[in-house]
């Protein structure tokens, strides 16, 4: 594990201080790493999102019912 250092106004070391309190927190450290991963989180929905309107912008739908899947895998064998 690596170490960070950052520099914080009063405002947020004081709210990191009232967070780390109230919920529970065993560290400041604890604190910062849950931001984190919450952060990674958020930009795996939004790249998801990314995903989905591309999908739904990249043609004409297509119907997956059991004749697509056994054509498609027909296809595959040939």
């Amino acid at each position: 594990m690596t170490t960070m250092n950052i520099s914080l106004p009063d405002q947020l070391k004081s709210h990191i201080d009232q967070r780390v309190n109230q919920d529970g927190y065993g560290s400041y450290s604890e604190f910062i790493r849950d931001l984190v991963r919450k952060d990674q989180i958020q930009e795996a929905e939004r790249n998801l999102v990314k995903l989905i309107k591309v999908g739904l912008e990249s043609g004409e739908p297509v119907i997956a019912d059991d004749s697509y899947w056994e054509n498609k895998k027909a296809s595959l064998i040939k």
